[in-house]
């Protein structure tokens, strides 16, 4: 059912926080379904499956859904589950969304020198990132991710913010935030339990060693921005 689009009968509100209950229009079962949304609904709905709550026996124990036209990742379904009795073990969500950040550093030759990183589950070399937790905004979990993946302390540099968008397998559709930093120190403490390996390059053969056209894209803004 996740992504699936579906039309929607609203028949309660369950919290302040705009969580409805309802059920799926024409299912057999009358499968009752959660509906977040930062509107206030009535009647019938169209919706998208957005996520499924499973179980520890890992039955799946309750769709939640939302209007077509809004966008919601699982730190924002758990807080508003938090509301409600529903046990789960685990969300499955079909948008998900990391923040972090292409970081560079001026080496003793006055040359910038890029940060890429190679994941355990990567087979690309890409720039440092994590998901968004509970209560954090972009920069703060980009921040958080890169002390945890390197080590690094780094300074946001403002103005510059890129997206990167893409579906790597399935139904699940991803959205990666980055921005720019700069790091005084080149020594990298890598998270073993997250990333293989580690470089630090120039721009040049950062955009050569990055695979994705997303990241070249995203390179060549930072090219623009460091003026180089």
């Amino acid at each position: 059912m996740l992504g699936k689009n579906v039309t929607i009968e609203i028949f309660g509100t369950l919290t302040e926080k705009r969580l409805y209950s309802g059920y799926i229009s024409g299912s057999s079962d009358m499968r009752q379904v959660y509906i977040i949304t930062d509107s206030e609904l009535h009647g019938t709905i169209d919706c998208t499956v957005i996520a499924a709550a499973v179980g520890d026996s890992g039955a799946q124990t309750r769709l939640i859904a939302a209007p077509c036209d809004e966008i919601f990742y699982e730190p924002d379904i758990v807080e508003r589950l938090s509301a409600t009795s529903l046990s789960y073990k685990k969300i499955n969500c079909i948008y998900e969304k990391s923040c972090g950040a292409v970081i560079y550093r001026i080496n003793e030759r006055n040359d910038i020198r890029i940060l890429l990183v190679k994941n355990h589950n990567g087979k690309c070399w890409t720039f440092p990132k994590g998901h968004i937790e509970i209560g954090e905004n972009e920069q703060q979990t980009a921040l958080r991710e890169i002390k945890e993946e390197t080590g690094l302390n780094v300074e946001i540099i403002p103005g510059f913010r890129q997206t990167s968008n893409y579906r790597p397998f399935g139904k699940i559709r991803k959205t990666a935030v980055f921005f720019l930093a700069r790091a005084e120190k080149s020594i990298v403490s890598m998270q073993q339990s997250e990333i293989d390996y580690y470089l630090w390059v120039s721009i040049e053969e950062a955009m050569k060693m990055c695979r994705h056209e997303n990241d070249t894209n995203i390179l060549r803004e930072v090219r623009k921005k460091l003026a180089v």
